[in-house]
């Protein structure tokens, strides 16, 4: 009993998506740029999912995803992914990046110490790289050593890590010339 489902919705960054499961959430799109980009790329994520409207718990991440991308700090770690095809290190990386506040950052090599060794700095940013669930998993909360970025596989990349970052009030370097810039969108990431 492993049926897959999506649903499309509005937010203040565009149009996103989640995918779930009977365990929970399996994936989050940003936005592709246009709404049809959007539902093409969960159709070859997931192929076997069925395009419906959410359950309770699948509406309560929505309602959670939309709050936070409005400039709310809601706290979506309580928000349910299942984690079962998820690799070991991975989850290691992605429990301590769920812990991570709305407005606060941790740097990759930050994160690599709470896991007890700083060398692994490069593979939490590869884990960072692998995740399905963007927002909900705050992969745009981790920063490269030096406050810089670092880098972003989701639609738009750096751009919309830098978007995120200022929703929340946690832009590395305050604000910049990417605050009036609006969310662009590339063909490939979640």
């Amino acid at each position: 009993m492993n049926e897959q489902s999506f649903t499309l919705f509005d937010t203040a960054i565009g149009v996103c998506a989640i995918a779930w499961n009977a365990r929970g959430l399996i994936g989050v799109q940003l936005p592709e740029g246009e709404t049809d980009a959007t539902r093409r790329r969960m159709r070859e994520r997931f192929p076997d999912a069925a395009e419906r409207m959410p359950d309770l718990a699948a509406q309560q991440a929505v309602d959670g995803i939309v709050a936070l991308l409005s400039g709310n700090r809601r706290d979506l770690s309580a928000v349910v992914i299942d984690d079962s095809a998820t690799p070991e290190f991975n989850a290691r990386v992605y429990k301590i990046v769920r812990q991570i506040p709305p407005g606060e950052t941790l740097t990759y090599g930050e994160v690599a110490e709470r896991l007890g060794d700083k060398t692994l700095a490069r593979a939490v940013g590869q884990a960072m790289g692998q995740n399905p669930c963007p927002v909900v998993m705050p992969c745009h909360r981790v920063l490269a050593a030096s406050g810089h970025t670092g880098g972003f596989s989701a639609p738009g990349g750096v751009v919309t890590k830098l978007k995120l970052l200022t929703i929340e009030g946690a832009q590395p370097g305050g604000p910049t010339l990417f605050d009036s810039l609006p969310l662009a969108v590339a063909p490939h990431g979640r």
